[in-house]
């Protein structure tokens, strides 16, 4: 018995021991690590995503979370420059930035000044750049007779594929102005869905009637085969097994002309200054047919392999695996024809060493990495532990990583500068918001008692304390959709404020909300006295929203409270995004909270989310609130095509008068970005225009590695306890064994502990 205690004692000191030796003698052995061994050292930038991407299709893609990863993969003919500012466009895959050229209707000619009103057509000549190659794909795989190696892939043969990398076989071609063609034209294929072909078809010569061909092709496609199956048809089935696919060239697109192999034209029917925006964004990136194609096999998309998940561009990165409810990775694409960087910024840039790389060849990472983190504090420990390598600053952290000096400047902490992070903040060119339903019977419309209704609630709804609350001050109250930096915010400071909402305070200078007792006075006005409608009944309000983080609760509770000081009740409808956007697309909401982030610095992409031409639920637009106003929308009509002059600037403050008055949001704040970088992360620049802006990041990947190890080392004190514990256990099982006439050697099967084993 006494023998077998002691062969006990040993089997459970060697691992203790060895545990401790590992802890102690192997560099880099953290025990939270949430990294493989093989990924250490290596050249890849870790970040997070809390919500899973909906659509990474160039043509249906447009939200933030969205454009983080496709703006890596795709290359739309401009770009904005990475470092000057104001904000200034420059070719990606584009080889100049193309002008407009203006003609009237008999086809004249026209300077470059022309008012708006003499302008018939628009013509913008695209030339692109020769070598532009798409990442290696299997679409573009070509047997030896030219045919592609995976058409009409049957599922046996798709067995074991679960992302594009599985299959074994991948070739690149050339992307030609052909691609940019089509990508346009597959904006108004109604299988798309494209969020901002409502704005498009305004501009571009033809493009309704053209998207309402395709609309009648895929129509009579439908009724076709509802008629040939029967009473058995079952439309979402028999697409699933028998794919649509709409042939673009059935119909003539007289809005854009392939004038060459790297040479196209868009034509707009209007002057339109704007449009040299949307050149930089994935909607005009070049597309190829193959791709399509590829996707379009009932044995991929039944498996969800799709280019709304795994998209192929020309850019710096390509899709590496596509998992997301954990990790999302993008590789260096090797088939990047190439970009270096920038040899010139703006102000300061030079001295905050922003050009040390100029001339260098792009991309630097040769990994991006993003992982699920739904949580704000697990995500900020591991930021601190140095997994991540950037972050934002959650209200939970705040205090922990910002202070605010006596003069208002917001500066790192003590313990934040001790880790050799750096801050960079900016005010973004964004607008969170809060909107009606203005199609809802109780919340919408326009008479006097909605208005009233809805000025009551927005009063009510105290932005500049969730700003405190919420952002730990990081955000400006807003008074209308525009932002700061856009043309049109602010001017005069007291024209400015929304006056339903505040009061000028000619002492302070200042706008001050008007009070809470204002509030239940304009909502007794509306017929709701202490929130109770004509019978006697509270008035109850459905709240819409995304936020489906635990961090999120005190935020939703804050809006019931706000409403509860008006004696109305505020039913919470949270979902996940997904759900919430199809929500807003049939109407199905009273009350919301969203925000915008500009497409390009011009007010036009701000008010064109109040135009009824972009209704949600009647265009599939992005006017979500769905708010319809003639004289709105006369004025919009007038302003979105100008330049910016004194004429334009009167324009929008007639708009932001009728907007302010119609209250279809409650105008919420503009938020002021912090960012925070580790030490070993460089050439860091906000940019709220550019979406692609990782190819300019740097990582010192072997300084990150000796950090991390330094940082979460088990504490010596600790280990050195351990130490002796194994030790003393150790040692009184060696002496009871001398005493019993055996040694360790005794305890076989146990292969002896080392720091390599």
């Amino acid at each position: 018995m006494k023998d077998r205690a002691v062969r006990g004692i040993m089997r459970l000191a060697r691992p203790a021991a060895c545990g401790v030796l590992l802890l102690l003698l192997v560099p880099g052995c953290t025990p939270n690590n949430p990294y493989r061994a093989s990924e250490r050292g290596a050249n890849i930038f870790y970040t997070t995503f809390s919500e899973p991407p909906k659509h990474l299709d160039p043509g249906r893609a447009y939200s933030s979370d969205e454009y983080d990863l496709i703006g890596q993969i795709y290359e739309p003919p401009l770009q904005y420059h990475y470092l000057k500012r104001p904000y200034t466009l420059i070719p990606a895959s584009a080889a100049e930035t193309p002008g407009p050229v203006y003609y009237d209707k008999n086809g004249k000619r026209l300077r470059p000044s022309a008012p708006a009103e003499a302008v018939a057509k628009a013509v913008y000549e695209i030339k692109i750049k020769k070598g532009l190659a798409y990442a290696a794909h299997p679409a573009f795989a070509k047997t030896s007779g030219g045919a592609p190696v995976y058409a009409n892939l049957t599922p046996d043969a798709a067995r074991g594929i679960n992302e594009v990398k599985d299959f074994p076989i991948k070739a690149s071609r050339e992307a030609v102005s052909g691609d940019f063609v089509y990508g346009i034209m597959r904006l108004a294929d109604p299988l798309v869905e494209c969020p901002v072909l409502p704005i498009l078809e305004k501009y571009i010569l033809g493009l309704k009637e053209y998207g309402d061909a395709l609309r009648a092709d895929l129509a009579e496609i439908r009724r076709q085969r509802k008629e040939a199956a029967g009473p058995a048809y079952n439309q979402d089935t028999d697409e699933r097994e028998r794919p649509i696919i709409l042939d673009y060239r059935r119909h003539k697109l007289p809005g854009v002309e392939k004038a060459g192999a790297y040479t196209y034209r868009v034509i707009l029917k209007t002057k339109y200054p704007q449009f040299i925006y949307w050149l930089a964004m994935p909607f005009f990136a070049p597309v190829p047919e193959e791709a399509a194609l590829f996707y379009a096999q009932p044995a991929l998309a039944g498996k969800n392999i799709t280019l709304d998940r795994f998209p192929v561009g020309t850019g710096p990165y390509m899709m590496d695996t596509f998992n997301p409810n954990m990790e999302i990775t993008l590789v260096a694409n090797r088939e990047f024809h190439g970009e270096t960087y920038p040899t010139e910024g703006g102000a300061g840039d030079l001295e905050a060493g922003l050009l040390k790389d100029g001339g260098k060849p792009m991309p630097f990472i040769e990994k991006i990495v993003f992982k699920l983190e739904k949580e704000a504090i697990p995500r900020w420990n591991k930021f601190l532990q140095g997994y991540y390598d950037n972050s934002g600053i959650g209200t939970d952290s705040f205090d922990q990583a910002v202070s605010i000096s006596a003069g208002g400047r917001a500066e790192l902490t003590g313990a934040m500068k001790a880790k050799g992070i750096t801050l960079t903040t900016s005010v973004r060119p964004s607008t969170y918001y809060a909107g009606f339903n203005m199609l809802d019977p109780a919340v919408g419309g326009y008479g006097e008692r909605a208005r009233k209704l809805r000025q009551a609630i927005s009063i009510a709804l105290d932005f500049e304390e969730y700003i405190e609350i919420f952002n730990n001050g990081r955000g400006i109250p807003a008074h209308s959709p525009l932002p700061p930096g856009i043309f049109g915010y602010g001017g005069r400071a007291e024209a400015a404020i929304d006056p339903y909402v505040y009061d000028w305070d000619p002492a302070r200078k200042r706008p001050v909300r008007k009070s809470i007792e204002d509030a239940r006075r304009v909502l007794k006005e509306a017929g709701y006295p202490e929130g109770r409608g004509a019978d006697g009944e509270p008035l109850v309000i459905t709240f819409d929203n995304p936020w489906t983080g635990v961090d999120s609760t005190p935020m939703i509770n804050w809006y019931i409270k706000r409403f509860k000081l008006l004696g109305v009740q505020l039913e919470n409808r949270t979902t996940d995004y997904n759900r919430f956007q199809e929500k807003m697309l049939k109407g199905n909401f009273q009350f919301f909270s969203w925000g915008w982030n500009a497409d390009y610095p011009d007010p036009e992409n701000f008010f064109f989310l109040l135009a009824s031409s972009n209704g949600k639920v009647k265009y599939q637009g992005e006017n979500a609130a769905n708010y319809s106003n003639a004289e709105f929308d006369r004025r919009f009509k007038q302003m979105e095509n100008m330049d910016n002059t004194p004429e334009r600037m009167g324009i929008i403050a007639e708009m932001t008068d009728l907007v302010q008055r119609d209250s279809p949001w409650v105008w919420g704040f503009h938020p002021v970005a912090f960012g925070l970088h580790h030490r070993w992360v460089s050439n860091v620049k906000p940019n709220a225009m550019a979406n692609n802006t990782m190819k300019y990041a740097r990582l010192g990947a072997a300084q990150r590695e000796l950090l991390r190890d330094e940082w979460n080392r088990p504490g010596w004190g600790i280990a050195a306890a351990a130490a002796a514990a194994a030790a003393v256990i150790t040692g009184g099982a060696y002496v009871l064994a001398r005493r019993r006439g055996g040694t360790a050697a005794d305890n076989r099967g146990h292969r002896p502990c080392s720091p390599t084993s």
